[in-house]
C-alpha cells in the first residue's frame, strides 16, 4: 500500500504550472543530493519514484521530462564536492600519485560553485524544451 499524501488545496501547484515546478524540484533535489552522496545509487533509486508519481492521476505528470531532470542534476551535482562523484576520486587520486594533491575543501570551493552555475544552465534549458518547446513526449 502507497502511502498518500493530501495537502491542503491553498498551498497546491496550477495544473498548468507542475510540470516547471516538478522539473526544478527533480533536478536541484538530485544536484544537491548527488553532490553529498555517491550519483550512481541516488539516480538508480529515484527512477521508481519519478515512474511512480508520473502514473499519479491526480499528478499527471509526463515522465520523460522528470527522468531528464533527474538525469541532469545528479550528472551536475556530482561534481560539487570530492565525494558526490567516482571521478572526482579517482582525479584526486591521481592528483596525489603526482604532487598535486588537494583537500575536500579546496575542491569544494571551486566544485560547489561551478556546479551551481551549470545546473542553472541546465534548468533553463530543461524549462525552455519541456515547457517553451514542449518536448513532452
Amino acid at each position: 500500500m502507497l502511502l498518500r499524501l493530501h495537502f491542503h488545496p491553498s498551498i497546491s501547484v496550477p495544473e498548468d504550472q507542475r510540470l516547471a515546478i516538478a522539473l526544478i524540484l527533480v533536478m536541484w533535489v538530485s544536484a544537491l543530493a548527488s553532490s553529498l552522496i555517491d550519483n550512481i545509487p541516488f539516480t538508480a533509486t529515484m527512477i521508481p519514484v519519478l515512474i511512480n508519481l508520473s502514473q499519479d492521476a491526480d499528478v499527471n505528470l509526463p515522465v520523460k521530462p522528470l527522468i531528464y531532470a533527474l538525469a541532469m542534476g545528479a550528472c551536475l551535482g556530482g561534481n560539487g564536492t570530492l565525494i558526490g562523484a567516482s571521478a572526482n576520486v579517482v582525479c584526486a587520486g591521481i592528483a596525489e600519485q603526482h604532487g598535486y594533491g588537494f583537500s575536500f575543501v579546496e575542491f569544494f570551493k571551486l566544485g560547489f560553485p561551478m556546479m551551481i552555475m551549470t545546473c542553472m544552465i541546465g534548468m533553463c534549458y530543461l524549462l525552455a524544451t519541456h515547457i517553451g518547446l514542449g518536448w513532452n513526449m
